[in-house]
């Protein structure tokens, strides 16, 4: 299988969020959000 390569923006990444912390957001809104965060580059460090 390819590997995805593709990455999503901070900004984009930001307005994701807003949708997944909006108890008005759709099923669609929120599926379509997490999709975007699960392609967002990890931080860099540890995070420890």
């Amino acid at each position: 299988m390819a590997e995805n390569h593709k990455q999503t923006s901070a900004k984009a990444a930001s307005a994701a969020s807003d949708v997944l912390r909006d108890p008005n957001s759709s099923t669609e809104d929120k599926q379509a959000a997490g999709s975007a965060l699960s392609q967002k580059a990890p931080k860099s460090g540890s995070g420890k």
